[in-house]
């Protein structure tokens, strides 16, 4: 009963956090709006689409409010995402939104802080994201938020992006803090009655040598002469925006003119970071090389601990000639692994050239789990093609391979383990047991913060909604 429990808490606690992400944008600053009548818990009436009725406030946390209007466009938000809205209530959707407001205002209470920086770097990732779901039309976003001009759906989004920080910030505070020990493992295992254990589906575990085709110092000079060529035009007067629609390699930029916005804190390779942050504003540096390519970057502004910049990518062309050495290469590897000259594990570390598996023997780790079984029904599917018809200890034959950077290597796999489906074993699957158990300690721990700050807090529910079965004892009786 114990599991069946937590598998039950668990579902219903992403369903709600799966709402929680639709409604990030729906949080209501005004507490006055015109909106037209959603209701999810009964069919709407032909007659009734078009309804109208005046938006108030119906819950108080703290600090924060609720509008009608917030679960009204949650379902608004549902819908335009595909998803269904028919087992998703009213007052659950309200029960969301009372724990994201209870979240940020125990947030600030703690002092949790929350940069206007952060709040513009998110504001900036958010809008390319929404402004691609709309052809890049700004204004049609302005309109489905019901504001009057960019500006007010700035500062209105601004507020509710700043929201939500606080919100997450606050639950990672509280999850970081859960640790859970072996004897709680141990005790967790030992309280699920033996009928009930999980039954863990088929696993491998899989191991490869990567051979990378060598780029030729000719074919290198070629790019660099290139961006050198392409910066020289631009300090003569070319746009460098335009250079980089024109022969950026970079998909993500390359359509904005290679316009990025960036600190110190966004997630891009050391040696780009190093760069942005060595230029003023209007230079534009030497090529300079990454695991991607070579780049040139110019800086537009900057902004404090913010850079706004512009670059191009180019990418050397990988030769036949390279392309066959590397094969002939990757299959002398092999045919010394099948003659028994050396092990897999051995040539992994003497001759592959991925540095993130040599050191392992070639063992892939699992990205999803961080350990190295591979669950079959969930492998990459690419991978499975690769693996599923080799038997054990058996050598693929040298696969050419293209990573999503476009990159061209060589690669040898096998498989190295199988685990069939088989019913929990504490000694063979305590990694995942652990994982259940600490799943299990988070979802009591965050009940348990919940029951306390709802003491504490100032909470008011009025009208229907006072009628809710919540999970949480919002109305403390």
């Amino acid at each position: 009963m114990l599991l069946k429990k937590l598998q039950l808490k668990t579902i219903d606690y992403r369903l709600v956090l799966t709402i929680c992400f639709l409604l990030f944008f729906n949080s209501i600053v005004s507490a006055q709006e015109v909106i037209k009548d959603v209701v999810a818990e009964k069919p709407v009436e032909a007659a009734s689409v078009n309804k109208q009725k005046v938006d108030g406030i119906i819950a108080t946390v703290g600090d924060y409010i609720v509008l009608d209007s917030d679960i009204d466009k949650g379902y608004l938000e549902i819908t335009a995402q595909g998803g269904s809205i028919k087992d998703v209530t009213r007052c659950q959707m309200l029960g969301k939104l009372l724990e994201d407001k209870l979240y940020a205002h125990q947030a600030i209470q703690d002092s949790i802080i929350v940069s206007d920086a952060e709040v513009k770097s998110m504001m900036d990732e958010r809008l390319t994201y929404m402004m691609r779901q709309t052809g890049g039309d700004i204004n049609k976003i302005v309109e489905f938020y019901k504001k009057s001009s960019v500006e007010e759906f700035k500062t209105y989004f601004a507020d509710i992006l700043k929201e939500q920080k606080l919100s997450s910030e606050m639950q990672k505070k509280i999850i970081d803090a859960v640790e859970i020990t072996p004897e709680e493992v141990r005790n967790f295992f030992k309280k699920i009655p033996k009928d009930e254990l999980p039954t863990f589906g088929a696993e491998m575990e899989v191991a490869q040598i990567v051979v990378e085709p060598k780029v030729s110092k000719e074919d290198k000079q070629k790019v660099i002469d290139r961006l050198n060529s392409i910066k020289k035009d631009v300090l003569e007067g070319s746009s460098f925006a335009t250079k980089a629609v024109l022969y950026s390699q970079d998909p993500g930029s390359s359509p904005a003119g290679g316009y990025y916005k960036m600190t110190r804190k966004t997630p891009f390779v050391k040696e780009f970071k190093d760069v942005a942050f060595s230029l003023g504003e209007g230079e534009i540096s030497e090529p300079f090389e990454t695991t991607y390519g070579y780049h040139i970057i110019m800086v537009d502004k900057i902004k404090g601990q913010e850079v706004e910049l512009r670059h191009i990518l180019i990418s050397p062309t990988v030769s036949e000639t390279a392309l066959k050495e590397a094969k002939e290469r990757i299959t002398n590897i092999r045919n010394k692994i099948v003659n028994k000259e050396i092990s897999f594990a051995d040539a992994a570390r003497n001759d592959s050239d991925q540095k993130e598996t040599r050191a392992n023997g070639g063992t892939l780790v699992n990205p999803n789990t961080q350990d190295t079984r591979f669950e079959l029904t969930k492998m990459d599917a690419a991978l499975y093609g690769q693996v599923s018809n080799l038997k054990d200890d058996e050598v693929s034959q040298p696969l050419l391979d293209t990573d999503d950077k476009g990159k061209k290597t060589y690669k040898l796999i096998t498989v190295t383990n199988r685990i069939d489906e088989h019913v929990a074993d504490y000694a063979k699957d305590y990694t995942k047991i652990k994982e259940l158990a600490l799943k299990e300690k988070q979802i009591s721990t965050i009940g348990k913060w919940f029951d306390t700050k709802i003491k504490d807090t100032y909470i008011k529910i009025i009208g229907e909604y006072r009628d809710c079965n919540f999970t949480n004892n919002w109305l403390k009786k």
